[in-house]
């Protein structure tokens, strides 16, 4: 190949790496700057890890290139899957509401955890979170709950009630350190039950409003 070419082919390469990620907000596309991911917000999940329930919010953060637009299963090391209720940012307030698969290093994120050390490693790779498209808010975030079924087997179940901190609560806490651009997204945290994604495995995620299915998604695992 010539020297011109490949230097043509080399840009369109770095290009192509900076193509930033984006999510469905109705019929419109947003394209996030960041997701403020909050950990350990449901008390079984804390108990599940091992962990300790929180009295302060635990916040992590992950870039616009974590955004996927297909549901992998393995990422350097098998990964574990975390469905969660997820909200849209616009004007610094909630505008959307949507469902999210947080992409997680599980023994990776257990080895820095025993060692003190940071998360990101283990939560905010390239392709570490999944989204379906994102609804208009409910004026009652209280009768928001969420379903997750892996091959027609009910796995995860939670309710904004059960939630330690929130929604509302979250954005009002993350915006006393972090400013939020229009279309960030932010993860409320998970319920229990997570676990290892299984390659060929289909995942069904549901959001309801009171006993009502608002929004259904599928995704097949890479």
């Amino acid at each position: 190949m010539s020297g011109k070419k490949t230097r043509y082919y080399h840009a369109y390469f770095l290009l192509g790496l900076k193509i930033l990620r984006t999510i469905q907000f109705k019929s419109e596309t947003i394209t996030p700057s960041k997701i403020i991911c909050v950990g350990r917000n449901y008390s079984e999940h804390a108990k599940e890890l091992g962990n300790e329930v929180p009295t302060d919010i635990v916040f992590f953060v992950k870039p616009n290139s974590a955004i996927a637009d297909r549901l992998i299963s393995f990422h350097q090391e098998a990964l574990h899957y975390e469905l969660e209720m997820s909200f849209l940012v616009k004007n610094d307030h909630l505008c959307g509401v949507g469902l999210g698969i947080d992409l997680t290093k599980r023994a990776l994120q257990t080895k820095l955890k025993n060692a003190g050390l940071p998360w990101e490693r283990a939560k905010a790779f390239d392709g570490s979170a999944i989204f379906s498209q994102f609804l208009d808010l409910p004026q009652n975030l209280s009768g928001l709950n969420i379903e997750l079924y892996i091959d027609d087997m009910l796995v995860q179940k939670g309710h904004v009630e059960q939630m330690l901190f929130k929604p509302e609560h979250v954005l009002k806490d993350c915006m006393s350190f972090i400013s939020l651009n229009d279309g960030d997204i932010i993860m409320t945290g998970t319920p229990q039950g997570v676990g290892e994604i299984k390659q060929g495995a289909i995942f069904k995620a549901l959001l309801f409003d009171q006993q009502k299915v608002v929004l259904s998604v599928e995704w097949k695992a890479f």
